[in-house]
């Protein structure tokens, strides 16, 4: 069975950093894409980051360009994000996922049930 298990939210101040992990296990994710996502209260879920099997490519949402980094370890089925200057706005469910590169959450199989992160002004 595929999991995906997410890891390092929290509440913290406007303006500090977090490190998300997201581990995947029930098979290997090492020729797959694997993406962040975040779902504020009451809006869609919106595309943060992706970074493809390797590693050498990324994708980044324009709202978090410069302050987030999208990284994996294949060796360990993992996939960071570390968020600098968090902004309030930015309190979501933070969810990773599994597939194509893409900024589109349909080019994705696989999903975790997400991490809270709450940024407090």
């Amino acid at each position: 069975q595929v999991q995906l298990v997410e890891s390092g939210g929290g509440f913290l101040q406007a303006g500090g950093s977090l490190r998300l992990s997201c581990t995947a296990s029930g098979r290997t994710f090492s020729n797959y894409a694997m993406g962040w996502f975040r779902q504020a209260p009451g809006k869609g879920r919106e595309f943060v980051a992706a970074v493809n099997w390797s590693g050498q490519i990324s994708l980044y949402a324009d709202s978090v360009k410069g302050r987030f980094t999208i990284s994996r370890d294949n060796a360990k089925n993992t996939v960071y994000l570390q968020m600098n200057s968090l902004k309030p706005e930015e309190t979501a469910v933070y969810s990773c996922a599994v597939g194509i590169l893409s900024r589109n959450t349909f080019d994705y199989t696989y999903w975790g049930q997400g991490t809270q992160v709450t940024v407090s002004s």
